[in-house]
């Protein structure tokens, strides 16, 4: 089970700090990873980082800007969001997926379409 938290209302330029708890496990291989969903809008995947902690990956919107980490237990990762948008404006989930969706489909796009996934925290930014 995956639990987010960390959402809000912020300011244009303002910063959040989202969390995503892995509860009952801790992922070993694959990776985990932060979508959004805006209303009205598709599933986007934003952020993922490999279990190993080495690689991360990133839409080109949040480059620069959003931070994925992990803690070293690897039941906890985190998203730094930097200088938000209001297009950054969605409910914000994270998932996690195996190496063989990864391969089978490419991380983001795996994560976009994983069951395994949380409820979500929404971000406002105005």
């Amino acid at each position: 089970q995956l639990v987010e938290s960390g959402g809000g209302s912020v300011p244009a330029g303002g910063s959040l700090r989202l969390s995503c708890a892995a509860s009952g496990y801790t992922y070993s291989d694959g990776c985990v990873g932060w979508v959004r969903q805006a209303p009205g809008k598709t599933r986007e995947a934003i952020a993922a980082i490999y279990s190993s902690g080495s690689d991360t990956f990133y839409l080109d919107s949040v480059r620069g800007r959003f931070t994925i980490t992990q803690d070293s237990s690897k039941t906890t990762v985190y998203l730094e969001m930097t200088n938000l948008k209001p297009d950054d404006t969605a409910l914000y989930y994270c998932a996690s997926v195996d190496n063989d969706a990864i391969q089978a489909r490419g991380v983001l796009t795996a994560l976009e379409y994983s069951s395994n996934r949380g409820q979500g925290t929404q971000v406002t930014v105005s």
